[in-house]
């Protein structure tokens, strides 16, 4: 059976493991700081591609930023992270083949393959953090659209520039729906600057009214993303992942969407494949692209 050393490359994490064609994790998992300058982020990434090359077959990242088609470099925003990280030449890293792939993209793969999401052919999944990430399953492929970008949760909200997101644009549905998004929401209501997430979701434990009046409105802006998601890509499922998600009334934002969706009704679920889906999901891309197969 073949191996891949996958590498989930965030912006204050790196993680790495060896992985096997059924995503099983058969090595430990090292966890690195990621470094400030690119130099320094490479000569991590060939320190530890060094040390497990000879016992694999390839090397799949998991990385943030949008990647290009043919799974080589990044084409897009890569968040907090060295600004200079897009223009690595990751096949230099290493003799093995190297697979590269959006870290969203990757554990959006191993939910439908391991995870959530598994036994369809058609599903969405959002993850939830500090900023929000998207795959898009389409009939058991990966949609990546014409420049690799495709997913980016960057669809506008509301037409009259109320709110300005991290892109540049503003009104994304991240910009509403994100940790930050939630916190920005959250200021917005309580006109307390210093408001946190944690100080909305203990309130809404305690049931106290304002920050209840603020996790709706996050759930609003949810259910009207996922209406849309919905009747765009007419998934069998939305499954949601990252830290943010299981704050999410899932029940309640399955019933809010399937009443007003024009297409079949949908599911909404919680991911399962686990926190290192990233790298799971690269391993099993790359196997999947590189036809390494056993």
């Amino acid at each position: 059976m073949k191996k891949a050393l996958a590498i989930d490359v965030g912006g204050t994490k790196i993680y790495s493991a060896i992985i096997d064609e059924t995503g099983k994790i058969l090595s430990e998992i090292e966890k690195h700081a990621t470094p400030k300058t690119l130099e320094e982020i490479r000569l991590t990434f060939k320190n530890i591609i060094k040390k497990y090359e000879s016992e694999v077959d390839i090397v799949a990242f998991s990385t943030c930023g949008e990647v290009n088609n043919e799974n080589t470099k990044i084409v897009g925003s890569t968040g907090n992270i060295a600004k200079e990280y897009p223009t690595l030449n990751f096949s230099s890293l290493s003799t093995k083949p190297v697979f590269v792939e959006n870290d969203a993209n990757c554990a959006a793969w191993a939910e439908y393959k391991i995870g959530a999401s598994k036994g369809t052919s058609t599903s969405v999944m959002v993850t939830f953090g500090t900023g929000v990430g998207g795959g898009i399953i389409i009939n058991n492929r990966l949609f990546k659209g014409k420049s690799g970008a495709a997913g980016a949760m960057h669809f506008k909200m509301y037409p009259d520039k109320r709110r300005k997101c991290t892109c540049g644009g503003w009104d994304c549905f991240e910009i509403y729906t994100s940790g930050l998004g939630l916190t920005k929401t959250a200021i917005e209501i309580s006109k307390n600057p210093n408001i946190t997430t944690y100080d909305i979701f203990d309130g809404v434990k305690k049931q106290d009214s304002q920050m209840l009046e603020i996790y709706n409105r996050w759930h609003r802006d949810i259910i009207a993303g996922f209406i849309g998601l919905a009747n765009l890509f007419d998934p069998e499922c939305i499954v949601l992942s990252g830290s943010l998600a299981q704050f999410v009334d899932t029940e309640s934002v399955e019933q809010k969407v399937n009443e007003e969706i024009v297409t079949a009704p949908t599911k909404i679920y919680k991911a399962t494949a686990g926190n290192y889906s990233g790298m799971i999901g690269a391993a099993l891309l790359a196997f999947e692209k590189g036809e390494l197969h056993g």
